[in-house]
C-alpha cells in the first residue's frame, strides 16, 4: 500500500542560496495577495471572481510588468496561487474564515514540485535527497546542505514536492514522499489502557506514570516580552528581542514535538491495542481553571500521532465515549460512585467492595476494559 510521508531536515543554504529563498518566500508572498486582492474586487464588480486555472494565466503577463518575479522558481508561484483557492475552497465548504492577505516575517515559506523528465533513456528529477552526503537538490537553489535523520541512509519512494520555510532565522525543509508501507499482519498479543491528565500527563492501566518534563521557560519569556514593550517600534534592538521571543518558542515546540513522539514510539513498541479517551479538548478550553495547563499538556496532540503512527505500524488505538464515567466506576466490581465527579477527589474507596483508588490508575484500568470490550464485538460483527 503507498502512502505519502513527510520528512523535515534542517537547511544550511550559502549567503547566495539565502538571498534567494527570501526572494521567492516575498514573490510567493506577492502572488497570494496579488490575486486575492484581484478576486475581491472582481466579485464586488461582477459577483464572480476567476479560477485558479485562469490566474495561473496571468502569472506570464505579470512577470513581464514585475522582472523580479523571473528570478525565482515559477513552481513556487504557481503554488502560491493553489494555496488561494485551497483557502477558499475552505471558506465555503469547510466553514473558515475569509482569506487574509500574508503579511511579512509570518509563516514565511513557498512550495515547490518535483518534476520528472526523461531523455535519452535517463530520468531526471528537479529535487533530490542525497542523505549520505547531507546534501538536497532543489529548484534554482541546486545543492544545499542539510542535517537530520542520522540513522537513515536512504528514502525508498518518490518524492512527490518540498515546502521551504523561513522560521526565527532559521531554514528548514518538509519533504514530501509517496512510498510503498508494509504492515505486518495484526495478530494482537497486548493491551493498554491510557489516561490523559493534566497533573500527571499519562497514566497507564500498567501503574505507569508519564509526567510532563517540558520547561515552559515563562519567566524568560516574560523578560523578553517586558524587554520587547520598551524597544521603539522599527528599530534594531525590537527586531533582536523578537528573533530571541521567536527562537524561545522554538525550543519549546521542539521539546514538545520530541516528548510526543518518544511517548507515543514506546506506547506502540510495546502494546497492539491502546485504548484512549475521546477528549473533548475544545471544551475543556472554556474552562480558565485548567486552560493554560491544557497549553502546556499536548494531549489532543498526543492522540493525532498516536493514530497515524498506529496506522502505519498496523496496530489498534480504540477511543472510547467521552461520556464514559471512567474515573467513577470501581474497576473491581463495577459500582458507580457519583461522588467521584469532582476533581478534587484523587483518591477513594469503594463502598461497595472496599477496594482502595488511584483516581487516575482506576480510570486507565476501566479504559482498558472498555476497549476490550469494543474490539470483542467489532470480531463479532465481522
Amino acid at each position: 500500500m503507498r502512502e505519502f510521508k513527510g520528512y523535515v531536515f534542517r537547511l544550511y543554504p550559502t549567503k547566495e542560496q539565502e538571498i534567494l529563498i527570501n526572494k521567492t518566500i516575498g514573490s510567493s508572498r506577492f502572488i497570494y495577495n496579488h490575486f486575492l486582492a484581484g478576486k475581491i474586487e472582481e466579485y464586488k464588480e461582477t459577483g464572480k471572481s476567476k479560477t485558479a486555472y485562469d490566474q495561473m494565466k496571468t502569472i506570464p503577463e505579470l512577470t513581464k510588468e514585475k522582472p523580479w518575479l523571473k528570478e525565482v522558481d515559477s513552481c513556487a508561484l504557481r503554488n502560491s496561487v493553489k494555496n488561494l483557492d485551497n483557502a477558499y475552497q475552505n471558506l465555503f465548504y469547510n466553514n473558515c474564515g475569509f482569506p487574509r492577505f500574508k503579511a511579512k516575517g509570518i509563516h514565511d515559506s513557498y512550495k515547490t514540485n518535483n518534476i520528472k523528465s526523461t531523455h535519452k533513456g535517463k530520468t531526471y528529477e528537479s529535487i533530490k535527497l542525497d542523505l549520505k552526503n547531507k546534501i538536497i537538490t532543489l529548484p534554482k537553489l541546486k545543492e544545499v546542505k542539510i542535517r537530520g535523520y542520522r540513522n537513515k541512509e536512504t528514502i525508498i519512494g518518490s518524492i512527490k514536492s518540498a515546502v521551504i520555510r523561513k522560521e526565527a532565522g532559521k531554514y528548514y525543509v518538509s519533504v514530501l514522499v509517496e512510498e510503498d508501507i508494509f504492515r505486518p499482519a495484526f495478530n494482537p498479543k497486548s493491551i493498554i489502557g491510557i489516561d490523559l491528565g493534566l497533573k500527571d500527563l499519562i497514566v497507564t492501566s500498567h501503574n505507569e506514570k508519564i509526567k510532563n518534563t517540558i520547561k515552559s521557560r515563562e519567566k524568560r519569556l516574560k523578560g523578553l516580552q517586558k524587554g520587547l514593550s520598551r524597544c521603539k517600534p522599527g528599530s534594531k534592538n525590537r527586531y533582536k528581542i523578537k528573533l530571541k521571543i521567536r527562537r524561545l518558542w522554538q525550543k519549546i515546540r521542539n521539546a514538545r514535538k520530541y516528548l510526543i513522539h518518544d511517548i507515543t514510539n514506546n506506547l506502540l513498541k510495546e502494546n497492539d491495542i491502546i485504548a484512549i479517551e475521546d477528549l473533548d479538548v475544545k471544551t475543556m478550553y472554556q474552562n480558565h481553571n485548567i486552560a493554560k495547563s491544557l497549553t502546556n499538556n499536548p494531549l489532543s496532540e498526543i492522540i493525532r500521532v498516536l493514530k497515524y503512527k498506529a496506522n502505519w505500524r498496523n496496530k489498534k488505538v480504540i477511543e472510547i465515549g467521552r461520556y464514559y464515567p471512567s474515573s467513577q466506576i470501581c474497576s473491581v466490581c463495577n459500582y458507580q460512585n457519583g461522588k467521584v465527579k469532582d476533581l478534587s477527589v484523587r483518591a477513594w474507596e469503594c463502598p461497595v467492595c472496599h477496594s482502595e483508588h488511584n483516581r487516575d490508575l482506576n480510570a486507565s484500568i476501566n479504559i482498558m476494559f472498555e476497549g476490550l470490550k469494543i474490539y470483542m464485538k467489532g470480531l463479532e460483527q465481522s
